[in-house]
């Protein structure tokens, strides 16, 4: 294991350990509607997993995002700012017994709760032994902190990565301990610039989850840098800020809560293709909601670009699809691709009903993320 000291506190680090350790205890003492509940509903499946959580885990959480993709069963997970262990164990039950679920945080105040339910949990899923870990780190130093590289299979966050200050090494990190093949899903805060050295500078915006957003082109530069797919945006809400004092500071700036997925697949030249949905995935049975532009219903054929066809083909996706025609080159005839969907801020108002009053998707379980 490398040397633990080799990575130290930042002063933001310090910030957040405090923010999040110390002064939250609980929603009511946010500065700024930044982390709610999302006005989206959960799925059945996902509710009757969130209903077997502790009381106590519940109440240290801090979030608005839903950080769950599909066909998780037998995976391995890792969630970065794991917090008090809300979504570890939400997932704990999806993976199976055959499946395991890490996480990782650096505030020992959050573990703390997280670890002291393990056994209430196993036993109330009806598991022999733990299928839950938990490791004090950082998000950016993932290895430092024992996890073994090219070791899971899908690796989550819920608004975490804005609260580090060296997003690039978040991103190279996941990518090292994503096995190839691997999914980064993940939801975050993001600003439609770059934000200012004042902003940045806010420890209560900070914490807040806005004053370290990055804007969202910034993302799909960093994440072709460290060697992920093109990002796939699945979905986008406008978010604002209920609080006159914090919103003066932040000025013209506008920010958005966007959930990305990021594969860890070959980078061959990828060719377009032909898919059928299989519906075999739990709680996609009817259809699959990939992203914002694809939608795959099941058993019905359905021309995918070079890039999804590279992901599908190459990731835990490939069991649930049939790809046409077999054995010979599946390039669709006339098939004209679809222009990439990469504006979050975009997307959120197509898709907008009423505006969200949240600052965005960050909790007490993510923004513990950056250790």
């Amino acid at each position: 294991m490398a040397d633990k000291a080799s990575f130290e506190d930042t002063i933001v680090h310090l910030d957040v350990k405090d923010y999040y350790g110390r002064k939250l205890q609980k929603t009511s003492d946010l500065k700024s509607n930044a982390c709610v509940a999302p006005a989206k509903p959960y799925p059945k499946f996902i509710l009757h997993a969130l209903r077997k959580v502790h009381a106590d885990v519940t109440d240290r959480y801090y979030g608005c995002g839903l950080v769950v993709p599909e066909c998780l069963e037998g995976c391995r997970i890792l969630d970065l700012g794991c917090g008090s262990g809300r979504d570890c164990y939400m997932l704990s039950q999806l993976v199976g017994k055959a499946g395991h679920v890490t996480g990782i945080d650096m505030t020992e105040d959050q573990l703390e709760v997280a670890r002291k339910h393990v056994d209430f949990h196993m036993k109330e899923f009806g598991y022999q032994k733990p299928n839950v870990t938990f490791v004090q780190g950082y998000i950016e130093a993932l290895t430092e902190a024992g996890l073994e590289k090219n070791s899971f299979d899908i690796i989550i966050s819920n608004c975490v990565v804005n609260l580090s200050p060296d997003k690039k090494r978040v991103l190279t990190e996941a990518y090292h301990v994503l096995k190839d093949g691997g999914e980064f899903y993940f939801s975050d805060i993001y600003s439609n610039g770059r934000l200012t050295e004042k902003i940045k500078n806010h420890k209560i915006l900070w914490g807040e989850c806005l004053g370290g957003a990055l804007w969202y082109k910034d993302l799909l530069r960093l994440a072709e840098e460290v060697g992920f797919s093109p990002p796939r945006l699945v979905t986008a809400n406008i978010v604002t800020v209920d609080n006159k004092e914090l919103q003066d500071i932040l000025g013209d700036f506008k920010f958005v809560s966007a959930t990305y997925r990021l594969f860890k697949v070959p980078k061959d030249s990828p060719t377009s293709c032909k898919v059928i949905y299989n519906g075999n995935i739990t709680g996609a049975e009817d259809s699959l909601h990939f992203d914002c532009q694809y939608v795959f219903k099941a058993d019905q054929i359905v021309d995918v670009d070079g890039e999804l066809a590279a992901i599908l083909t190459h990731s835990r996706l490939a069991q649930d699809f049939t790809f046409q025609p077999p054995g010979s080159s599946c390039e669709p005839c006339g098939f004209i691709p679809k222009a990439p969907c990469e504006d979050p801020f975009e997307l959120a108002v197509q898709l907008q009903g009423p505006v969200s009053t949240t600052g965005g998707c960050c909790n007490a379980k993510s923004a513990t993320c950056c250790k």
